[in-house]
Formats: C-alpha cells, structure tokens, sequence
C-alpha cells in the first residue's frame, strides 16, 4: 500500500492549495495590522510594596515595633522569594518579592494573600500607626507621559486645567488610567507665633477645639410635619477665609477674632513632597496607562489627535508637551526592526537565487512571506504583541525558516536534472526528505525549548523568542511540503539534460569527494583536531567578558542627584534647580524632566523605580541622539566630580532586560548593626581599590543628627506636663497639626495650625518655645528640657529579617558588570574568611541576576537531551546513530567563541539563548547527513562509499541552509539586545558547518570500524 504524500496530495487539490495560500497571505496582512505593538514584552512585576506609617519613632523604633512584626507574620506567604524592607523615621516600607517559579496569572492572589496575612496582625502594631498601605501595582508603565506648565500660571491653576485635559483623554480608546503627578496641594495655614499667645493668656487647645466645633458639619435633626419632612441646615461654617479670621474665640472674659494672634492665609503643602519640573518650569504630570490589549501605535495617534483639539481650548501660555512618549519610541524600534528584517530577507533572497538559480530561486522567494503570513496569524490568534522581543525572534527565524525550503527545492532540480518528470520531482522530497526535514526542525525548536520553559524573570521577558521560533520553524517544515512542491510545479522546468548525466561527477564534487576521503582515512587526526579545537573554544569563551543584558538604544540619561540622609525637599531642589541651569545650556539635549523627593514616574518598562525620598531628585534627559547621549553623560559626570561635591550624582543610561538597580552590588548580612558596619566599610574600601568601579555607596547612607530633649520629669509632674502635651506642642508648632477641613465647592483643603514661618526654622528658639502647664499658665522648653545633639541611624534596611547593607557600585565605560564582581570575589575572598559567626557577605546585582537567570535555562537542558535523544530515535532507531548526531551538538562552541572573541562581543543570556540554540541546528544538518548514509546503505553501497556519497549529495542543501542562516544573522548582529546572539550562531554554524561535512564522516567512520581501504584511503 502507497505511503500517503502530503506534497502528492496539495498538488492533486490545486485549487484548494492555492485558495489557502491565498488565505494565509491576506491572513497575515490582516494580523500583520491587528496585532498589538509595544516597545518590550509584557513583564510581571513579583514585587508587592507595603509601606506603613509611625509618626513621631525613630528609624531603629519603626524597625522594632512595625517592620518586624510585618516581616515575621509575611514570612508565612506561600511562594516568598525574600523580603526586603527599610525602616526610615516615621516610616517603614516591606517590598515582598515572590520567586519567579510562579505563574503570573498567581500573582494577584500572592498580593490577597498579603493584604489577609497583615489584616490578621493589624491590632497588634502600636498605638498612632497609619497604615499598612499596599501598593501591587508596582510595575504599571505610563505608556505616555506628558508635562502641564505655564510660566505665569500657579499650580492651583495648572490642577484645574491638568484635571479637564486628564477628563477628555479618558475617553479614548484603550486609555486605562491617567494619573496626575506632581499635585501641590493646598492648604489653609493660621499661623501663630506661641509667645504672644502666651502672652495673651490664650489656650492653644481652646483655639483648635473651636475651630473644629464651628466648622463641623454634622446632622441637625429633621421635623417631621404632617406630610413633608423638613431637614434642619444650619449656618456658620466657613464659607471663607475671611470667615475663619473673624472667628470669635471667649477666652477668659474676653472676645477675640482669629486674626487678633493669628494669620489665616492658603498655601501648598509645606514642606512639599513631591514635585515635577519640565525644561525647568513648575509642571504637573499627566501620565496614561494603556490597557493590556491596547497598541501603543494607535493609542499614542489618537491622543496626539484628542491633544490637538484640547489645547484649541486652553490659555495662551499653557502647555502640554510629551515627556515621554512610547508610541513614537515603539514607531521608531519597528521601523529599525523592519530595516533589519528586509535587510536579513535580501541575504536570503540572494543566497536562493545565486545557489538555485532564479526559477528554484523564486520558489523560496515566494514560500518565505507564506511562512512569514502565517506566524503573524498565528501570534494574532495565540494572544502575542509585537515588541522588541518577537520582532528579534522573527529576524532570528527567518534564517531558519527558508532550510526546509531549500532543501526540498533543491531535491526538485536535481531530479528534474536526472530527467524526472515535475510531479515525481516534486513530490520525492516528501518521500526522502521530509521526516528527516521534520525530525531536523523540532530538535531545532527543542534547542529554544528551555528559553519558553525558563521560570525567571529573564525567561518571561524572552520567552517570545521560543514562541515565534517554535510556530515559524513548525510553519515552515509544512510550507516546504505543501507549498513549496506547488509552486515548484508552476515555476520549475524539465531539465533539458539526458537523464543520465551526473550531477555529482563535477571537479568540484571530485575534489570534495577527495577531501573527504582523506579525513576518513585519517580520521584519528580529524577527531583530534576537532577535540583541541573544542578545547580553545571552551577556553576562549570562559574568557570572555560577562553581561547580563545589554544597555538600551535610547536617548534618555537618567540623573540621581542624592543629598545626605536628612537633607530637606527645599534642599534638595535648590541642588536640581543648579543641574537645571546646566542643562538648559547644553545644545545636545532636546528637554529634561526633573522629579524632586522622589524618582520618575515608570515611563519605560525597565526602570528602576526609586521611591519617595526627600533627599533625592531624579532628572530624566532626553538628548537628541546616541552621540549626543553619550557626550552628555560625560558632561554630567564632569559636573558632579568637579562642581558639586556637596550631592552624590549617578548618570545612567536605560538598561534592556529585567531592573538592576545597581550593577555590582555586595551585601553584608548579620545581627549587629555597629558590626555591620564596620565590615560593609571594609567592603566599601576593596571595591574603591578596584579600578573599574565608580561612585561606592552603600544604602544606610549617613547616620542623621537628631535634637534629643531629656525632659526632667520630676519638674513637669509637678507642673502638670507630659509627654504627650510637649510632643503635641512642639508637632503644632513647627509641622502643624489639622483642625478640620475648609470645603470650597468639590474640593476639600485641610486646616492647619501652626507657628509663623520664622518661628518653624530657626533650632536655637526650640529652647523659647511655651509649653502649657495643668495650672493654665506657660513655661518655656528650658525650664523642663535639655537639648541635646545626637545622631542615629536615617534608614535601616533588611533582607529576610536580618539587617542588611548592600554596598554598590557603578562600573567603568568599557567594562561589563559580572566581570568586574567575579574580580572583586576574589578580592573579598580574605575578608570573607575573617568575618565573625553570623555575619556573611552576599553577591548581588548584575551577577546574581545573571546567574539566576542562567541556571533557570540551564535547569532545563536535560530535559532538551531527552526530547533530542527521543526524536532522534525516531527517526534513526539507532542507538549507534543517535550517539553521532548528538556529538555534534556542541561543535558549534567552537565558531561561537571564535567569533564572540573577534567581535568583542560579550557572552551572557543572550549569547547562551544562541548557544542553546546553536545546538539544535547544527543536529538538524547531522541527523539529515545521517539518515542519507543509512539510506545508501539500505540501497546496498558499503558504508565507506555511502559516507563519502552522502556527503557530497548532501553538501549543497547543508551548505545553501547554513549560509542563509548566516547571512541572516549579519543585520541582527548590529541591533543592541540580539548582537551577541546572531555573533554566536554566525560563527558557530560557519565552523559547525565545515565540521558537519568532515568530522562527522571522520567520526561515523571511526564509530562502525570502517576499513581505510572502504574508503579510498590511498588517495
């Protein structure tokens, strides 16, 4: 009974054939426009912040009494990677990191499970606690970020107009959030100076109980008349502040307004917490969040659309101008990628039709968009986007995707040349070459499986390149059966040769012929040859420099700009407003964006996202390239060296790949903080000694210095005072404390009493400040304290519970991380050795990263022997054979090292993905060699002559599928994240190749003991 041929069978349905091609290219065309675009890969952020408020304790106080009874009871949280957390004065903040292993879709109920766990302990914290508040939404990106200012306009202002332009982009499609940042609000202030009202005779708490009383709104009862009910309104609430100035307060006989002691005026919050600046005017940010199904192409036109007509609307000298804008960077990426691709297409195309010649040629030609059509239908239907990643992969595949093509092409015209007849030629290839085609394409695809199995952050954001791989290789061992052999029959002609011409008999098969012969003869040299080849290859790749993930081609330097611990928001400005100044001379930069108490808002996927700090700003600058970007940040680090010595200044460029706050990170765990200390300054000291590294820090920064007030408490039992009384007072005079709320239309604005501003900023009158006593009379601070300077720790931060200090440190222009922290581990090896029981020291950063990121791939390359052991088998059903093939495996080690070597490419994840993959295309060229030698043995020649015929048979289709690949790979090698990729597979397929055709016989012919003399060893 006939075998069924698929080929056979798709060229018998013609019209069904070609209405399905026709259907395939419209289908991708169709997905092609349809399926969603963004910059990078979706990305689940396993990181929940709970942040937890403790006015008025010490960082060491807020560690003890709220961060470590937070910490024990999240310790239960199934699935807990590591807690993290820092204890700053007044404030403590838990990030809660679970392992990479779990689903993202598990992810939401890891954070339910957080919020029930510290719901349960709620009533155990202390006393004036605020919080916990949760924050799981850690990792949402403003896909657009614009900026609203106006010279002339104050921000009360900006926020209306900010607020009505944020109401109408909520209404375009696929805008999810829009947030505003930056908001000042305001407040009322009635500011008092306490001597007068000492002086005065007033009470203080009086004053603040009858401003809350007037302005209470609350029910006052209704009367129930026969058929109506009347509801009782009463007036007297502050409907102004001239209102709340003329309040009268009776105090001991006497009828006083508010305005008599105090000044009432409306203000912003002060001191600020957070404020934006764009091009260096006050602005509010205005950030939208895209829906997860969105396109960040036709969001980004549209709002451009809704923002031309909204500004048509708004004041003259009121601007809304992009911050950051994905949609252009996305527009921008795929116009690179798409140059890449037609660039890599064109390689492959002349490779077709120069090997083939222009009718074969035409045929690959035309299967490669059918191949292409149909993996974009398939992302579209598979639920995927098209981003950095798949874009890549796409690339990656489409020298890949053409070797069943040409291989069955090329088996076509050489039986057309032996005189077969069209439909016989094209469908022997199904007959010959099909199985081991598709046998060939799955180990392929199995050498990308552990990139789609990996469970870590890297393996998720990378793992498109599995998926695209995978569905166009599969797409394309079946568009070489079916479509290929039909358009064969279209385009291909009878050869006009005498069917008994030989193909093979050329002096070039002759002489390859000749070549072989000799490496079976001399097979012992061949395979030593290719041992110590490995050898150097294994040895040059370990000396290879190490990276993580590659830097980003984008424009934006992200500034820190750090003051010491302790340093004021006011402070803090007055330092970016110098760097502003700076900056608006620099002709190389297009605009700066400056956040002040706090980082950028996510304006890119791959941030690292600092949170609020009154001590930092962070300057977001957008130069008008590359070179220019690179000139800037030299610039930048000029200025911080040579001009600003007061603040500690980071320039960084964005970085591709999962966060990494710093690149070399170092960090020193134990129980003693004093300790803890002295060996992270140890720490500190070898990494300043390295030459590569720049900027040392560490995370505890500097200890603060704090007034302590050692209250005689003998003298303020006496006097009626406590503790508590002295804490109110102080925390009215100088921060203020709210007395209720002044309604004005929709908005609400807290009252605040306080002291005037002079009072608030001087600490030499701390001492004069009247604190009141039981018998309604004041006495000065003095007369119950003494005032003390002290320091003590500004921040406290954890790893699992114990103290933790991460020292870290930038690295050198021209040097990759993970080098620089495998030198430094040897350096710290010694101190190490010293450190007392209990105390250890932790690698971090870009190395951790890397090597987590590595082991959760290389985890997976049993499993990747397994399947290629088992295809293998199937196809072979020899041990013997099997064994061969999966010797070649790591041949391409050898061209991948060469190669990295020469292009001073770095070896890292990405290179590794390659590597992996490497493998399974230098198989699929074997096990096809293989199976020819088997299947001339079965047609009776002896194994010498088999080896050396199926090599010169098979020396085409190898060679023409290799050198695609190649070539394809030569515009990818120049893009940022896949370079050290194609490097890889360039140089190990080209040497892989060579090895495929000459120690691969040398090694079968040693393996099955083949005589010299089967061979044409004499030659």
């Amino acid at each position: 009974m006939n075998r069924f041929n698929l080929s056979e069978w798709a060229i018998s349905h013609r019209a069904f054939t070609g209405f399905v091609l026709v259907l395939l290219v419209a289908g991708g065309i169709f997905a092609y426009f349809m399926l969603e675009q963004r910059e990078d890969p979706k990305f689940t952020f396993r990181v929940m912040v709970v942040k937890t408020l403790y006015p008025g304790a010490t960082a060491l106080e807020v560690e003890e009494q709220v961060t470590d009874r937070l910490e024990k009871k999240l310790q239960e949280l199934p699935h807990l990677d590591y807690l993290r957390s820092y204890s700053k004065p007044g404030e403590s903040v838990i990030f809660v990191t679970v392992k990479d292993a779990i689903p993202a879709k598990e992810v939401p109920n890891l954070w339910y499970l957080v919020r029930k766990k510290i719901s349960d302990i709620a009533y155990t914290l202390p006393p004036g606690v605020l919080g916990p508040f949760y924050n799981d939404e850690f990792g949402d990106t403003y896909s657009l970020l614009y900026a609203v200012s106006g010279k002339d306009f104050s921000y009360a202002e900006l926020k209306d107009y900010a607020d009505s332009v944020r109401q109408q982009l909520l209404h375009v499609p696929d805008v999810e959030k829009a947030d505003l940042l930056g908001v000042q609000d305001e407040k009322v202030y009635i500011e008092f100076s306490d001597k007068k009202i000492s002086q005065m005779g007033l009470d203080p708490l009086a004053i603040m109980a009858a401003l809350q009383a007037q302005n209470a709104l609350k029910p006052a009862g209704t009367v129930f008349a026969t058929g109506r009910d009347l509801p009782i309104r009463l007036t007297g609430t502050f409907h102004t502040l001239e209102d709340m100035a003329q309040l009268t307060v009776q105090v001991a006989g006497r009828t006083l307004h508010i305005d008599d002691f105090a000044t009432v005026r409306r203000a912003y919050t002060d001191p600020a917490e957070f404020k934006m600046r764009f091009n260096g005017k006050n602005a509010l940010g205005l950030g939208i969040t895209m829906t997860r199904q969105g396109d960040v192409l036709a969001l980004g036109a549209a709002l451009a659309k809704t923002l031309t007509e909204v500004q048509e609307n708004l004041p003259i000298g009121l601007d809304v101008e992009p911050v950051a804008n994905q949609a252009r960077v996305v527009n921008t990426a795929i116009g690179e990628f798409m140059r890449t691709f037609f660039e890599a297409l064109a390689a492959v195309l002349v490779v077709s039709f120069l090997s083939l010649g222009w009718r074969a040629g035409s045929v690959v030609a035309l299967t490669v968009p059918l191949v292409l059509a149909g993996t974009l239908l398939c992302l579209l239907l598979g639920g995927l986007e098209l981003h950095r990643i798949s874009l890549g992969a796409l690339i990656l595949a489409l020298g890949l995707l053409v070797d069943d093509a040409m291989i069955a092409v090329e088996m076509m015209v050489r039986k057309l040349d032996e005189g077969w007849d069209k439909l016989n030629a094209a469908t022997f290839a199904y007959t010959a070459t099909a199985f081991p085609m598709l046998t060939g394409t799955l180990i392929t695809v199995a050498g990308f499986l552990p990139v789609g199995l990996a469970r870590s952050s890297s393996g998720e954001y990378t793992v498109a390149i599995f998926q695209v791989v995978g569905i166009a290789l599969m797409l394309s061992w079946l568009g070489a059966v079916m479509f290929t052999p039909y358009l064969g029959m279209w385009l291909l002609k009878p050869s006009r040769h005498n069917a008994t011409s030989h193909t093979f008999d050329s002096r070039f098969y002759q002489g390859l012929r000749h070549s072989v012969r000799l490496c079976l003869a001399h097979r012992n040299k061949v395979m030593a040859a290719t041992a110590v080849l490995f050898a150097l290859g294994i040895f040059t790749l370990s000396q290879l420099p190490q990276q993580f993930f590659p830097l980003s081609n984008r424009a934006e330097l992200m500034v820190d700009v750090w003051l010491p611990e302790g340093s004021s928001i006011a402070h803090t400005e007055a330092a970016a407003l110098r760097i502003e100044q700076v900056l608006a001379a620099d002709k190389d930069i297009a605009s700066y964006a400056t956040y002040v108490g706090g980082g950028s808002p996510r304006f890119f996927l791959l941030i690292v996202q600092q949170l609020a700090n009154a001590n930092l700003a962070e300057i977001v600058v957008m130069t008008k390239d590359n070179a220019a970007r690179e000139r800037v940040k030299q610039r930048l680090q000029d200025l911080f060296a040579n001009d600003l010595p007061e603040v500690r200044g980071r320039v960084m460029r964005l970085n591709v790949g999962p966060p990494v706050d710093y690149p070399v990170v170092f960090r020193v765990l134990g129980e003693d903080p004093s300790v803890l200390r002295n060996i992270a300054e140890k720490v500190a000291q070898i990494l300043r000694a390295n030459p590569h590294t720049v900027a040392v820090n560490d995370d505890w920064q500097e200890r603060i210095p704090v007034l302590q007030l050692h209250i005689d408490q003998d003298k303020a039992r006496a006097l009626g005072v406590s503790n508590a009384s002295v804490a109110d007072t102080l925390e009215a005079h100088y921060r203020g404390l709210r007395v209720g709320q002044y309604r004005d239309g929709n908005k609400l604005t807290d009252i605040v009493w306080r002291a005037e501003p002079n009072l608030r900023t001087a600490a030499p009158d701390l001492a004069d400040i009247s604190i009141r006593t039981a018998q309604g009379k004041t006495v000065p601070l003095a007369q119950l304290a003494q005032i003390e300077t002290q320091f003590e720790d500004g921040i406290r931060w954890r790893r699992d519970r114990f103290p933790a200090i991460s020292v870290r440190a930038d690295v050198v222009d021209g040097m990759l991380a993970p080098d620089v922290s495998a030198q430094l581990l040897t350096e710290l090896e010694a101190l190490k050795n010293q450190l007392p029981n209990g105390y250890r020291i932790e690698t971090g950063g870009a190395l951790e990263d890397a090597q987590l990121a590595q082991a959760s791939i290389l985890i997976w390359i049993p499993l990747v022997i397994v399947v290629t052991w088992l295809l293998l088998m199937l196809q072979l059903h020899n041990l013997s054979r099997t064994f061969l093939v999966f010797m070649t495996a790591p041949l391409g080690i050898i061209g991948a090292a060469f190669a990295l070597k020469l292009f001073n490419a770095p070896f890292g994840f990405v290179a590794l993905l390659g590597l992996i993959a490497l493998a399974g295309m230098i198989m699929r060229n074997s096990v096809i060699l293989v199976d020819q030698i088997e299947q001339d043995e079965l047609a009776g020649l002896d194994t010498g002559t088999a080896i050396v015929e199926s090599t010169v048979r098979r020396f085409r289709p190898i060679l023409l599928t290799a050198a695609a690949a190649i070539l394809a790979m030569i515009p990818l090698s120049r893009n940022d994240f896949f370079g050290p990729q194609a490097i890889a597979i360039m140089g190990g397929l080209t040497i892989a190749t060579v090895l495929t055709l000459y120690f691969l016989p040398a090694l079968y012919a040693a393996w099955f003991k083949v005589p010299r003399s089967k061979t044409g060893g004499g030659l």
